[in-house]
């Protein structure tokens, strides 16, 4: 078996995601090949940290280095796309932080830019390449559990009321939905047959004009339903429940996580799936990127992705709520 190309990639940002690369490199034995950040100090020290040999003077360099091959890009929300877009057309293949894009017209454009330059463009979303989903796809195409009626999402987490900070942020494109709501939503298409074309949606501001808690309920033509809730302010299990006809399927930590809980109905018999390592997750997400670049499939979910980003966006648009970025366009 031909041994697969080792690519090398660069960060763009060099917050706890981009730490998380590095570490799981760095577990494969590799190290991350260049990194680029809007504050070159902050660059400097983490390529020192991880033995990475080199450093741009300016993010944009690393779209014009030809030694390139994967950009990693874990900067604020509201900069994806103009970098995204740099990157794309220099030829680079892109994974990008959630949420991937602001919006679908983001999105959109980015993806014309990948295909006309023969790249692959994804986001990283861990539920798309955790190894418990595909272990639990296996049983449920068996059909033991039935069909898929409906769904409860929850993603909760306690943030101090502090206005300047990215949560909170409206320069920052911050807010639950963006943030959190992301994996909810990702979830939620990760299980449902096709895209909801329902969606209800109710929000509660934080003083900065950003949303901090929200409800959502999707249905979909196939009458699969779920139901969302998101806050910034109050901490909830990050729990996925999954409500089949013939049992229902519990996920804890379900970004990451690596058990799923099956109730069978009718007896009350359970059963646990486990797969994967939670530690792992962004040597998953790597993986699968690096057989995507080689051409092994479309494994990224790109899809999925821009589902879930018309979602988000129709859900703002029923809010009116925009960000800066996007008043500017209007």
């Amino acid at each position: 078996m031909m041994e697969m190309k080792q690519y090398r990639w660069a960060t763009l940002g060099v917050g706890v995601i981009a730490n998380e690369l590095a570490q799981a490199l760095q577990q494969q034995g590799r190290t991350l090949y260049s990194v680029g950040n809007r504050t070159h100090a902050k660059a400097i020290s983490f390529a020192e940290k991880y033995h990475i040999g080199k450093v741009y003077d300016r993010p944009e360099d690393i779209f014009t280095d030809p030694d390139v091959d994967i950009v990693y890009i874990s900067t604020p929300h509201n900069t994806h796309s103009p970098y995204l877009l740099a990157a794309l057309a220099a030829g680079k293949h892109v994974l990008c932080e959630k949420a991937i894009t602001l919006n679908s017209s983001e999105l959109a454009q980015a993806v014309a830019c990948a295909a006309a330059h023969g790249v692959v463009l994804a986001e990283a979303m861990t539920i798309y390449h955790m190894p418990v989903y595909a272990a639990l796809d296996r049983v449920i195409s068996s059909g033991t559990l039935g069909t898929l009626r409906m769904m409860q999402i929850n993603f909760g987490s306690y943030k101090d009321y502090d206005m300047t900070n990215r949560f909170f942020n409206r320069s920052l494109a911050g807010g639950a939905l963006l943030d959190i709501g992301v994996y909810a939503l990702s979830f939620a298409r990760r299980f449902m047959t096709s895209r909801p074309d329902q969606i209800l949606s109710q929000v509660q501001y934080a003083p900065t004009g950003v949303d901090e808690q929200v409800s959502i309920l999707l249905q979909n033509t196939e009458g699969e339903m779920a139901a969302v809730t998101l806050s910034l302010h109050a901490k909830q299990p990050k729990r996925g429940l999954v409500v089949f006809d013939k049992a229902y399927v519990e996920i804890y930590d379900y970004p990451r996580g690596s058990k799923a809980v099956i109730t069978y109905t009718e007896d009350g018999h359970t059963e646990e799936i486990t797969a994967g390592d939670t530690a792992q997750a962004l040597a998953y997400e790597v993986a699968d990127m690096e057989k995507a670049v080689s051409g092994q499939g479309h494994l990224m979910h790109l899809d999925y992705t821009t589902d879930v980003m018309d979602m988000m966006t129709q859900i703002r648009h029923d809010w009116g709520m925009t960000y800066p970025e996007e008043e500017s366009h209007l």
